[in-house]
């Protein structure tokens, strides 16, 4: 995408299989043998091919320790085309390194980034059509003096975006985050209609692409009983409240402020499509009580489609063939489902609600 928010892609990957690019990781983590066991898969959803950005090095002693063979074909240049599933080695990234298995190390840290900004610009020049991220850690990057927290940040910078959020995403249920990694102190100053509102209608997009139905939104209040009409806070009314008829004059089917604690009842759940959650543990806690293996974070709004298994590093368990790869697969079921719906979008101009488009809502 361009800065000016253009995206463009080669005629030749509209006309061949989707190719989605998966990042490696930390080489310390789960991520290897993630990949391993996605390449072992064989067939992929949506006929997709998989290209993943790591080290062919690394991948090849995980698959030892695991006993699952690195069945892909090694690369050192994206082709146009791709024919076969595929390593592109960036191995030089961890030229020498003596990589341990569980521990943040800063090597590890320069090459997951190297890895991203790798599958970014390929998302960007058309080459694939989608990427998934495996697990980084924080630490790492740190330590190797990488200045962003984690990967929405150094996604939405390398594409110019500032208008992301993130959505996890299962077929039980969809939550949105208008705020995400601060303490509960910010976030009642960090609201703000305008928010919730940009938030409420990615997730509208999202779900459209996802479901080709319009959803129904429940955006959920801050306080307890959100609010009780003022007696316990008055964010809901002056905040909420007002962003859920800004959504309605839009033209999004959403209700709201709804009372956090019946948000995610079966009858809420048979009800709703889609929640738009003010804060990280309000909508996490549930998510992961009813979708924890099979969960997927999407991040909307960067004008490509990103997608990542909705764990992390797992370094305790790293090489010893004991991580579950559902949310990985889910992850990467999911990238390919949203990279054919937005092309079917493409094809189709009266029905273009897409990625793309949600980053200038």
């Amino acid at each position: 995408m361009s800065k000016t928010g253009t995206f463009t892609r080669p005629k030749a990957v509209r006309a061949m299989r989707p190719i989605i690019a998966v990042t490696m990781g930390d080489a310390a983590g789960v991520g290897p043998e993630l990949c391993l066991r996605l390449l072992a898969q064989g067939q992929w959803p949506e006929r997709s091919l998989p290209l993943v950005v790591g080290d062919a090095r690394i991948l090849e002693r995980a698959g030892k320790l695991i006993g699952v063979p690195l069945k892909a074909k090694r690369l050192y240049s994206v082709p146009e085309l791709l024919h076969e599933p595929a390593v592109l080695d960036v191995s030089d990234a961890l030229s020498g390194m003596d990589i341990k298995p569980g521990l943040s190390q800063a090597p590890c840290g320069r090459a997951a980034a190297r890895y991203i900004e790798e599958a970014v610009r390929f998302c960007q020049e058309g080459r694939c059509a989608a990427m998934v991220t495996a697990p980084i850690s924080k630490k790492a990057l740190a330590l190797a003096g990488v200045d962003f927290p984690g990967h929405t940040e150094m996604i939405a910078h390398q594409v110019g975006s500032r208008r992301f959020a993130l959505l996890l995403y299962s077929e039980k249920l969809a939550v949105a985050f208008a705020t995400l990694h601060q303490s509960l102190r910010s976030v009642p100053e960090a609201l703000s209609v305008e928010r919730v509102v940009e938030v409420g209608t990615l997730l509208n997009r999202y779900l459209i692409l996802l479901r080709e139905k319009p959803p129904r939104l429940a955006v959920l209040g801050l306080n307890p009983h959100a609010g009780e009409e003022g007696l316990f806070g008055e964010e809901d009314q002056r905040t909420v409240a007002p962003a859920v008829s800004r959504l309605r004059a839009l033209g999004v089917e959403a209700e709201g402020p709804l009372p956090p604690d019946v948000a995610f009842t079966p009858q809420a759940l048979a009800r709703y499509d889609g929640h738009v959650a003010l804060y990280h543990d309000q909508g996490g806690i549930p998510f992961k009580m009813i979708a924890f293996d099979t969960g997927v974070n999407v991040t909307m709004g960067l004008g490509i489609i990103r997608t990542s298994p909705d764990h992390g590093t797992a370094f305790d368990i790293a090489w010893k063939g004991e991580a579950r790869p559902d949310s990985f697969l889910s992850a990467y079921a999911l990238a390919a489902r949203l990279s054919v719906a937005r092309e079917r979008t493409r094809q189709h101009p009266s029905r273009r609600l897409t990625p793309e488009s949600a980053t200038g809502s």
